[in-house]
């Protein structure tokens, strides 16, 4: 838009100026302002809706009922409370016995994009095959499920795994592998010591 005040007129006559500008170019200028306004009232109501939904996700996460656990999967799936609160829900499966319920939920973190997670989920999840005495599958979960600086963990329960099956030389082999990997002043050194003397 070209100025629409021309130098050298009268004060009427840049008064009637302004007037004919308006006319013209009034619509457009309600039209920007609307805009710009309704742009910074739209941010502000999606930054209230993103606390409002934050603020739901770790209310249910809290609560940690089945109910609460399956209204965060159908309106935040994309929470990160969902990972933590689907270990809850496994724990909680693992207390009233259901282990197939605890393996099912822990089976959708396995390869969770958080390397921490799916660690847990990893070690939660041979655990469970374990009390099952599903040895071989327990062996497997660790196998194919990245330890990260979680290794000497992974090989004290495949230690623990081995022992339950018998399997007393494979089982050594983990406790002292397990041994090395974890760090020295570490209470679990003397916990895995113990269990290592027990097969001598």
């Amino acid at each position: 838009m070209k100025n629409f005040i021309e130098i050298g007129k009268t004060e009427d006559e840049q008064a009637q100026q302004i007037k004919n500008w308006l006319k013209e170019n009034g619509l457009q200028v309600i039209i920007g302002i609307s805009l710009g306004l309704g742009g910074i009232w739209g941010l502000g109501a999606y930054k209230t809706y993103q606390y409002r939904q934050s603020v739901e996700a770790r209310t249910l996460y809290l609560d940690s009922t089945p109910v609460a656990f399956e209204q965060l999967s159908a309106d935040h799936a994309d929470s990160g409370y969902m990972p933590e609160e689907i270990l809850v829900q496994a724990k909680i499966a693992v207390k009233q016995k259901n282990y197939e319920l605890a393996l099912q939920h822990l089976s959708t973190l396995l390869h969770d994009d958080n390397s921490l997670i799916a660690s847990v989920a990893a070690m939660r999840t041979a655990s469970i095959q374990l009390e099952m005495s599903k040895f071989s599958e327990a062996i497997a979960t660790l196998d194919n499920a990245s330890a990260n600086e979680f290794i000497g963990l992974y090989n004290q329960l495949k230690g623990d795994i081995y022992v339950a099956d018998n399997n007393l030389v494979e089982a050594k082999k983990y406790y002292q592998l397990a041994l090395s990997q974890i760090s020295k002043d570490s209470k679990l050194q003397n916990l895995i010591g113990i269990k290592l003397a027990e097969l001598n």
